[in-house]
Parts: structure tokens; sequence; C-alpha cells
């Protein structure tokens, strides 16, 4: 087998070897998954590992995996025999593969038809109740068995994989992409402005919640919490960025009850809407490293968010922590920091603090490369 060591010259294999051949596997293609596999590629590619990236064309066209110097193979996130059969012939002469997502795990661990160093990368968790719940386990139980080392994204992620069986399970914080795009240069607040107006929130708070429409985002409680908050003057609007399958009973009731929020549908500029934002507000039942958390600290907008999963770890003391499903502290909690400024420009300095706490993208491409080293070593001098 050959192979490149990240103790050999970033960018070099070691001498008469050619470059380590890593293929990423991507599942279910969410935002955090999909860039991360976009940077890891990058910092893979500029360290001398050849990457190939098996996700759908929609996804090689938002996050140009080509781009970053990886080969892009198309393959459906499907566990029909065609796109296992494409993928074992992606996987057939690698050298190691890295599956991101419960559902890449999955596919990948039915493809393999030998064996080989298998990588597995828990982003988040899926959710379901009744029988799906009981399935859920069984899936989670064979990805865990199957991988050489299961990665999680949080500790409590980490605590999962062993439940489930996992031989070997890791912490591994993922970095947040640098920032960038139309938001990143607004040094004179023009385009938060201009945000503001167009949302209809001049002389009143704006705040901003991003997520799935999905029942284990909170989006129920959250529509209970402005009932507490409304009370506020000037009264707050509420904009939620995100679509999903509880739109119509969220907008019904928000009609019904004359409530001051805006669904505002899949959005492309949420970076940008964080930065108009007076607060950010985060209800989920359960978050590995939320990207709006992650995104509302580094900008320098304050938090609030329930403390489930991997949140109060990621956030420290940087945000207001509240009881999942509990609407009278999320309101409470949002009203106490609209009314005092100087909480909030604590909690600001301190999330600018926190974030830079959190992994690089260097860092994180590192201890991958390390993960990989140490699976494959061990054959490379056999």
């Amino acid at each position: 087998m050959t192979l490149v060591s990240s103790q050999s010259p970033p960018g070099q294999p070691p001498q008469g070897q050619s470059p380590l051949h890593a293929v990423q596997v991507l599942g279910g293609g969410s935002a955090g998954s999909s860039a991360h596999v976009r940077s890891l590629a990058a910092g893979l590619v500029a360290r001398g590992v050849r990457v190939t990236v098996c996700a759908p064309d929609e996804a090689e066209r938002t996050y140009d995996f080509t781009g970053a110097g990886a080969a892009h193979v198309a393959v459906a996130r499907s566990t029909d025999p065609s796109s296992v059969a494409a993928l074992r012939a992606v996987c057939a002469d690698a050298d190691l593969v890295h599956a991101h997502g419960l559902h890449a795990g999955l596919r990948a661990s039915l493809a393999l038809g030998r064996r080989v160093p298998f990588v597995v990368t828990w982003h988040t968790r899926a959710h379901a109740e009744g029988p799906r719940a009981h399935l859920l386990r069984l899936l989670e139980r064979r990805v865990a068995k199957a991988a050489s080392i299961l990665l999680g994204t949080s500790s409590d992620l980490v605590d999962r994989a062993r439940q489930r069986g996992a031989r070997d399970a890791r912490l591994a914080a993922v970095a947040l992409p640098a920032p960038g795009g139309a938001g990143a240069g607004d040094a004179d607040g023009s385009a938060a402005s201009k945000a503001r107006a167009e949302l209809g929130a001049v002389e009143r708070p704006l705040l901003l919640a991003a997520g799935a429409l999905e029942r284990h985002r909170g989006h129920e409680v959250l529509l209970d919490a402005v009932r507490v908050w409304r009370r506020h003057e000037p009264e707050p609007l509420l904009v939620i960025a995100g679509e999903g399958p509880l739109r119509p009973e969220l907008q019904r009731r928000i009609e019904e009850e004359r409530l001051p929020v805006r669904l505002l549908g899949s959005r492309e500029d949420v970076t940008e809407l964080l930065a108009a934002a007076d607060l950010a507000v985060l209800s989920s039942s359960w978050e590995s490293r939320s990207v709006l958390a992650q995104e509302a600290l580094r900008t320098g907008v304050p938090l609030v968010a329930t403390a489930v999963g991997g949140t109060p770890e990621l956030v420290g003391d940087a945000a207001e922590l509240v009881p999942y499903g509990d609407a009278e502290a999320l309101g409470a909690a949002v009203v106490r920091l609209l009314g005092d400024a100087g909480r909030r420009a604590w909690l600001v300095e301190r999330g600018v603090w926190q974030a830079g706490t959190w992994p690089t993208e260097d860092a994180t491409v590192a201890q991958v490369l390390s993960v990989y080293d140490e699976l494959t070593l061990p054959v490379r001098f056999a």
C-alpha cells in the first residue's frame, strides 16, 4: 500500500511512494458536514493526500470539492444496489474511507468489500420516534461497530457511539469555515441597516432563529415564548430562516395568534441576517455544534440557547442557556437581555473569546490526518 504521513513535508509523500488515497463519503448533505468535507478536502490535498469526494452533483455545485483539489464522483444518497455498487467501485483502490454521518456510514459499510481502514464522523444525530426509533438504534449500532474509529463532534455523540458498540470513539470537534461573503465587510453597518429595513425592524428589536422547520428544532416552544417577550416595548420581531414540513402548522399559529413572527424560508444570507439581529435564539431539543450558535458568537451577536447536547460545551458561559421546552424561561431570557445593554456587551466580548478557543480549520485537518496515519502507517511499515 502506498501512503503519505502527516510527518512528511506538506504536499509531498515519502520518497518512492504515491499519495494516500482517502475517499470522503457524504450522507445527508447538511450544510455543516458538507462545508466540513470541503474544508477537509482542501487541507488534505495541501498535505499531499489524494482525495475523492462521493456526493451528489448538487453538493459539488454548492461546495466545489473539485475547486479544493479533490476528485468528485457523483453518488446518490441511497442504499439501493446501484448506489452501493457505484460507491464500491470508487472505494476499490482507496487506502482509507471516511464517511460523514450515519447514512453515509451505512452506505460505505455496505460498499466496502474488503478490509480497509474505515473512519466515520457523526456530525449530528438523527431524530425518530416509535418504531423508527428502534430502527435508528439498529442503524447506529451497525455503523458504530463497523467503524475502525468513530469521531463525534460533541462529547455526547462520543458517549452515544460507545453505547452503540463503537470499538474506538473520540471527540473531534470540527471547525466552522472562515467567515466570508457580503456580511463580512459590513464595517459601516449599511448592509445590516438595509436588512433590518427590508424585514420591518428599523425601530424594534430583531431576533433571529435559523434551522429546518422540523419537530426537534423546538419552533413550537419558540412561538410560545413569543407571548412572553411581545410584552417588551417596542415589540420584538422574530424571523426564522429555514424550510421544512412544519411550515403550514407554524404559519397557521402565527396568523391565528397574530404573533410578531416571519417565516423567511430557505435563505442564502443567514450570516448577513445574523449581523443585522439584536439577538440570536436557538430552541432545539438537541444540537451538536450548532452553526447558528458558532456564527452568533463569532459575529458578536448575543445568543439565547437551550442547554442541550453539545451546546453547553460549545458556548461555555458566553450565552444565556435555558432548559429545553421551557417557553417561559426562554422568553424571560430574551426580555432580560433586551433590557440589559451591559449584559449584552459582556456576552459579545465573552463570545468572541470563546470562539477563539474553537479548533481552526488547520487544526481540524491535522487531527483527522493523525487518525489516518494511525490507521494506515502500521500497514505501510509492515
